[in-house]
């Protein structure tokens, strides 16, 4: 049930990368480090996917507050370690910090979660009623 489901994600994934890599010479000339975008897609790739089996098996609980707690839960593991990673990132990299590609990354966050939301609805939706 989750594997088929998961590869909207993983194709979004490899086609965000393949873009980072392919044009990169682009992205450099705009002022964005194409490993910041890499790194960065990849690091929201991986929590995306623990999120989604966070919540996943809160569908499939019976009692609605596991559900909810579930929910809950995945949501905050991922802002939370985004925000740390983002944290971070800006203290290492302070003057050289790449904006561009920061701000980038923030946006693959909401194209990520509302990718999961998307998958895990329709996960709702196909879930016999109990």
């Amino acid at each position: 049930m989750g594997r088929n489901k998961l590869s909207p994600l993983l194709l979004l994934f490899i086609i965000l990368n393949t873009l980072f890599i392919v044009f990169r010479k682009r992205w450099e000339a705009w002022g964005i480090d194409s490993q910041v975008l890499i790194i960065g897609n990849l690091f929201l790739f991986a929590i995306t996917f623990i999120s989604f089996l966070i919540a996943k098996k809160g569908l499939q609980a019976k009692n609605p507050h596991a559900f909810m707690r579930s929910i809950n839960g995945s949501i905050m593991v991922k802002m939370f370690l985004t925000i740390i990673a983002a944290g971070i990132y800006i203290a290492i990299y302070k003057k050289e910090l790449n904006k561009g590609g920061l701000f980038i990354c923030m946006g693959l966050y909401l194209v990520y979660t509302f990718l999961e939301v998307s998958l895990l609805t329709r996960m709702l939706r196909q879930k016999p009623n109990e």
